[in-house]
């Protein structure tokens, strides 16, 4: 499905956009920095009859606007996760995440554990790999105000990603990706947050909220954490190490065996098919 497609049955609940398919218990997915909910748009398909399926924009993403000086910390968000479940009457969720929304979810869990009734992570930040090395660069160019124009350079010619770092560390073999597919990507994920340049800024202003501490600081929590963990990691990310999917398993009380997948970073997106099963697997177990 293209972006538009996709965004189309979009509705809006605490300030924040989000897309919804099928019927019965509620699972909540979470994106990560320069995504949307599009990312998901392979998985909800195959879920959809088990599952009320909503995956939702963080602020600056997708369809959702960002407030000048909202907290976009990784509490910030947790919080805004769990103001947005308020709003739609949402009292416990099986969550999915990926990327910083597998932070945004354990920083979520740890907060509201009675809320969490399952928790699936992929390939996500863990403990101090915020950033991770591979993605340093990229922070620094935020914070040094010198993100946003690389960005919209790509927005203006999508030609320009294929040689980019984004697509060529995120996803796998993009050489074989269809332009039609690429410029899906410029579409759903990167206009958001580079077709302005008050977009990009708040983009750069999100890459800096993001710190290793709110994470180390909820290991003990984590440690504690009884809902029943599924980890289904893509080997081949050059960002989020396999050792990090160990960790959590060692760490969570209620994680069972990783699930080793190939694929990089956007695996979900990419292999929706090797996710699906899981989850099946893990929500009916």
């Amino acid at each position: 499905m293209r972006p538009d497609g996709f965004f189309s049955s979009a509705r809006t609940a605490h300030g924040l956009s989000y897309v919804e398919q099928g019927e019965g218990p509620a699972a909540l997915f979470v994106h990560g920095v320069g995504t949307s909910g599009y990312l998901w748009r392979g998985v909800l398909p195959g879920v959809a009859d088990m599952r009320r399926c909503i995956a939702f924009d963080l602020p600056g993403h997708g369809r959702s606007p960002i407030r000048p000086g909202e907290d976009i910390s990784l509490p910030g968000l947790a919080d805004l996760t769990a103001g947005f479940c308020d709003a739609l009457g949402l009292d416990e969720v099986d969550l999915v995440a990926n990327d910083t929304g597998g932070a945004i979810a354990q920083v979520f869990a740890t907060r509201h554990p009675g809320r969490v009734r399952t928790l699936t992570l992929t390939n996500c930040d863990v403990h101090d790999n915020v950033p991770p090395e591979a993605f340093k660069p990229t922070v620094e160019l935020a914070a040094a105000g010198e993100l946003a124009h690389l960005g919209a350079a790509l927005v203006a010619d999508p030609a320009l990603l294929r040689r980019a770092p984004a697509l060529s560390d995120s996803f796998e073999h993009p050489e074989s990706l269809s332009d039609e597919a690429v410029a899906d990507y410029v579409e759903a994920f990167l206009r958001p947050v580079f077709g302005t340049p008050e977009a990009g800024r708040e983009f750069e202003r999100i890459l800096t909220s993001l710190n290793a501490k709110d994470l180390i600081a909820i290991e003990p929590e984590l440690a504690r954490l009884a809902a029943p963990t599924l980890i289904v990691w893509a080997v081949d990310d050059i960002f989020m190490d396999l050792r990090w999917a160990y960790w959590l398993r060692d760490l969570i009380p209620g994680a069972g065996k990783v699930i080793e997948v190939p694929g990089r970073l956007f695996w979900p997106d990419q292999r929706p098919e090797e996710l699906i099963p899981h989850l099946r697997r893990h929500w009916t177990s």
